[in-house]
């Protein structure tokens, strides 16, 4: 667990991720976006929607550091451009921000802004959201090809190259139990239409990982990022859908 909230957060002490690192990434969600979900209902109370929404968004940024939102901006740089697959991968680790990736963030933090203030705050859906967004991270780690031949960022997660594959157990369960809660509080904070608001969100994920992999040959850090934030606001859009 420590190790998980050292690398999604700003939280705790530095710390090396391991193989069994992905299996906290749902619970760690549900921590951030419970921490965001209730800035959000707070502020409400106190400031005017629009401003209250853009405080929730804020938080987000703090508490993760810009982590994924960074990988959004990257992965966009070098997705988007049509340029060779080596070109890709040398933008990708610039860091300086290109026209594709600020208008990516730009264009994300105002949907994400624009969705809170056209609702009614409901923390346990921000929580579910962010609890699936991790979980597909994990999986995806754990179950398809990275674009790196050494494995890149995500090789500290699921070992070597050449390690064994990893069980049946491995693999799927943190997706069993990930999902399921998702779902679960996302329901709970706004009845049967959670489960449309984390569907939505899968499958702008799964579309964003299988975009990459088309162009790069299959995921790196920054993708799993990328796809994170833009599953999560899609699920957003659809929660502030009248």
């Amino acid at each position: 667990m420590r190790r998980a909230l050292s690398f999604l957060t700003v939280l705790g002490r530095a710390s090396s991720p391991d193989t069994r690192t992905l299996s906290w990434f749902p619970l760690v969600g549900v921590g951030v976006g419970a921490l965001v979900g209730g800035t959000w209902w707070v502020a409400g109370r106190i400031w005017p929607a629009w401003l209250a929404a853009a405080v929730a968004v804020a938080v987000d940024a703090v508490v993760t550091g810009c982590l994924h939102l960074d990988g959004l901006a990257d992965a966009a740089d070098g997705l988007i451009p049509p340029v060779s697959r080596s070109r890709r991968f040398e933008i990708m680790a610039d860091p300086r921000v290109g026209a594709f990736g600020a208008v990516a963030l730009v264009l994300v933090l105002i949907l994400r802004v624009g969705s809170l203030a056209s609702t009614v705050a409901r923390p346990l859906v921000i929580a579910g959201l962010w609890c699936g967004s991790r979980t597909l991270m994990a999986v995806t780690a754990r179950t398809l090809r990275s674009a790196h031949p050494d494995g890149g960022t995500t090789a500290a997660f699921v070992g070597e190259p050449d390690r064994a594959r990893p069980s049946v157990l491995e693999r799927y369960g943190v997706a069993v139990y990930g999902l399921g809660l998702a779902a679960l509080l996302s329901v709970l904070g706004v009845g049967l239409r959670g489960c449309v608001v984390v569907g939505v969100e899968m499958v702008a994920f799964v579309a964003i990982i299988w975009f990459a992999s088309r162009r790069l040959g299959g995921h790196t850090g920054d993708v799993l990022g990328a796809a994170g934030v833009i599953g999560e606001t899609a699920g957003l859009l659809v929660l502030a859908a009248h």
